[in-house]
């Protein structure tokens, strides 16, 4: 249903959806959300004793938000242009070669790392973030210093840089670790398990050399115990992990967080979100994500009565470049 300001609205239980409107809109300002009196998707209102709610919980995609208890929102990522998206981009049967094991990020990636870094510094976002989730493979972790991380590092005792100088054979300088959010790496956001060796991560000790100041201690395994080489997660227990994933999330005291993971978990995770939602928010959610891409979102609850897109979303692939996911293998095989 579209709500307006011009149109009769059917009853709820007896109560208006117009008076439903205006509880949401002065619920919406109570948290520090803008409303305008335009075209509102509305969804249904979840049940109660007398069959609906009093007033709707909602997904939004939110432009400014209150810094309260009940809502954060969440900064998603896609890493950046990775060498096995290039010719898998070409032929899906790449990404099986042992040749992308833990694939890094292409000249052209970093390129783009770049241009979302410009971005979330323009924009004002890199001031608002409190705190930086990434997958701990070498792609991710490579677009969350990029993106996310200080200025160029300058030799000190007291210090330890977020990446040491071309890490991952990426010809880049060492990245500091000064003025920019915490980076924790999380193994429930990684890429779709099993099978695919770019998908594969490396000892954790390996990364803690290559990245000395990002966060590793969540990861209670060194070696990689979660991918296995001849058994591929299937879509429901990915989506699962991402369920868990956004659990966790909510115990963390930060308010405002950014997410650097992968094309397969984001779609498999956020299409398993909002199936109460209007249906063009539902198709949003589910879109795949560009290389460097980034959108902001607001979760509170599976139901929708509106969104208004973010200043903060940057549609990546800039320059643009091959980007095919490896998760797409599993799709064009079935």
């Amino acid at each position: 249903m579209l709500i307006t300001d011009s149109v009769e609205l059917p009853q709820y239980n007896g109560i208006s959806s117009r008076h439903v409107s205006s509880c949401f809109h002065g619920a919406l300002h109570r948290y520090g959300y803008q409303c305008w009196p335009e075209l509102v998707p509305f969804a249904p209102l979840q049940n109660s004793s007398l069959g609906y709610s009093r007033l709707p919980s909602f997904l939004a995609f939110a432009r400014k938000t209150r810094q309260c208890g009940l809502i954060k929102q969440y900064i998603q990522v896609r890493h950046a242009q990775g060498i096995h998206n290039v010719d898998g981009d070409k032929n899906y049967k790449a990404y099986m070669s042992p040749e992308y094991f833990d694939a890094h990020i292409t000249p052209l990636g970093w390129q783009q790392v770049d241009n979302l870094r410009k971005h979330v510094h323009e924009c004002g976002l890199a001031k608002r973030i409190d705190l930086v989730i990434t997958s701990p493979l070498l792609r991710t972790l490579q677009t969350a210093v990029g993106v996310f991380g200080g200025d160029g590092y300058t030799d000190r005792m007291d210090v330890v840089p977020l990446m040491v100088a071309n890490a991952g054979n990426s010809g880049r300088a060492a990245i500091s670790s000064l003025n920019c959010p915490p980076i924790v790496a999380v193994e429930l956001c990684r890429e779709h398990l099993g099978v695919h060796p770019c998908d594969k991560r490396r000892n954790i000790s390996d990364y803690q050399f290559l990245f000395p100041a990002v966060d590793f201690s969540l990861i209670e395994s060194d070696e990689d115990t979660c991918w296995k080489a001849d058994v591929r997660e299937t879509t429901e227990e990915v989506a699962a992990r991402g369920q868990k994933f956004l659990n966790w999330l909510w115990t963390r005291k930060e308010k405002e967080i950014a997410i650097v993971t992968h094309s397969g978990f984001l779609f498999h995770t956020l299409s398993a979100l909002g199936n109460d939602c209007h249906p063009l928010v539902k198709k949003e959610i589910c879109k795949h994500f560009a290389n460097c891409e980034l959108r902001s979102m607001v979760i509170v609850d599976r139901s929708m009565i509106g969104f208004d897109p973010s200043t903060t979303n940057y549609p990546g692939k800039i320059p643009s470049g091959l980007d095919l996911p490896s998760d797409v293998v599993d799709e064009k095989a079935d």
